[in-house]
């Protein structure tokens, strides 16, 4: 019974049940010292004792405590012999099952494949967009959206267990990683009605498809996020030199490229703080506002 999913795990049911036992067999010491060896000490004893064990946050181990409850009931007699035998048996028990535990797989090559496959994901969705803001075309069905999203919930759940299996160092640079990346994919979803919304082709769209599409070809674990910063906020400068729209629907237009770029600005700052040593607050000094 101490046999679980993850190493952590395991030593958690087995501390449990080691608590649990230990104070079952106070409990039985008191009560069968006190009330006798007879059938309804044993309801009164259970009646007091699981509550105690739901406060000590141990219920795990009422099942094993019951057992031991039974044995010493059985003896009619307590004994310290008796005691430390019920005792051994118990840490024997978990001793076994926690060694059949300590071999886990390990699941760092899987994580590597989901990354992968999660980044090209992320590319393909990128290109997409690219290509509308390039050529004003939309035949994409957009079924790597809930295919990115699928993929990350299932890594996210294996880098959890991954992640608990590491018993002498804390290992959840995956479980950051991919909640970093379901950051990122949220604000994807934001930015493709932006995208889908804009219909003229002007040179400020010309230059957000170009830095989009160089943005998509450096996907990866490293951080990249600081080069992109610099150049969304000399990008924007650029925006600001240039002529003012002189129409209703250029006017609408730009409006949504700066949308955009605030939304891949929220993009690049998620990533850039997956990395140690970035603060967020650097990233917004990268593009003053106002």
């Amino acid at each position: 019974m101490c046999v679980q999913v993850t190493k952590k795990r395991s030593l958690e049911a087995a501390r449990a049940r080691f608590t649990a036992c230990v104070v079952a067999i106070g409990f039985a010491a008191l009560f069968f010292t006190v009330f006798g060896y007879h059938p309804w000490t044993i309801g009164l004893l259970l009646l007091l004792f699981i509550p105690v064990t739901v406060r000590l946050k141990v219920n795990e181990g009422i099942a094993t405590s019951s057992v031991i409850i039974l044995h010493l009931y059985a003896a009619k007699e307590l004994t310290w012999a008796l005691i430390v035998n019920e005792l051994l048996l118990v840490i024997v028990g978990i001793g076994v099952a926690l060694l059949v535990n300590m071999y886990m797989p390990s699941a760092e090559k899987q994580l590597k494949e989901y990354r992968r496959i999660v980044e090209d994901l992320f590319r393909i969705i990128l290109k997409e967009v690219v290509r509308y803001l390039r050529t004003n075309e939309l035949d994409w069905d957009g079924k790597e959206l809930p295919l990115t999203a699928d993929m990350l919930e299932q890594a996210k759940k294996l880098a959890i267990r991954h992640a608990d299996n590491q018993l002498w160092r804390n290992e959840d640079e995956y479980v950051r990683y991919f909640r970093m990346r379901e950051r990122q994919l949220e604000i994807i979803e934001r930015m493709l009605p932006l995208v889908t919304s804009l219909t003229y082709t002007v040179e400020q769209r010309i230059m957000v498809a170009d830095f989009i599409d160089e943005l998509s070809d450096a996907i990866h674990p490293g951080n990249t996020a600081d080069r992109f910063l610099r150049r969304l906020a000399a990008m924007r400068e650029e925006f600001k030199e240039m002529p003012l729209p002189k129409t209703r629907e250029q006017f609408e237009e730009r409006a949504a490229l700066f949308h955009l770029v605030r939304e891949l600005e929220q993009y690049l700052i998620i990533k850039s703080q997956f990395h140690p040593g970035n603060e967020a607050e650097k990233r917004r000094r990268l593009l003053p506002f106002g």
